[in-house]
């Protein structure tokens, strides 16, 4: 069963920086493409960055230059490092994992359920002016 447990969230001030870490377990078989995603109260969820099982990124262009995204492969950790803060990156943060077009001849037979995609809960992150 794969599980995702994000932290590293709170409150900080215009112009600190927090990381965020994504602890992700039950992949058995094969590997995954990571996601950070955010949402503030009254909108919709939206992309900040993501990280292929290849380690290609990509980041949104609000955060361009503030946030970057890594990950740990050996210890299954995915992390959002996040810089320059500004009030309006106040929003719940999410990490998310799914299956990888580079992997999916992988996803068959009992590796087929790590072709899904799966949620962490959020880590609330709040930035004051």
């Amino acid at each position: 069963q794969v599980e995702l447990v994000e932290s590293g969230g709170g409150s900080v001030e215009t112009g600190g920086s927090l990381r965020l870490s994504c602890a992700v377990s039950g992949y058995t078989f094969c590997g995954y493409d990571m996601s950070w995603y955010r949402q503030s109260p009254g909108k919709e969820r939206e992309f900040v960055s993501r990280i292929d099982s290849d380690g290609k990124t990509t980041i949104a262009d609000s955060v361009q230059g503030r946030f970057f995204i890594s990950q740990e492969k050996a210890g299954d950790m995915g992390y959002l490092q996040m810089n320059s803060l500004k009030p309006e990156d106040t929003a719940m943060y999410y990490c998310k994992t799914e299956g990888s077009a580079a992997l999916r001849d992988c996803y068959s037979g009992r590796a087929s359920l790590e072709a899904l995609d799966y949620w962490g809960q959020g880590t609330q992150v709040t930035v004051s002016s």
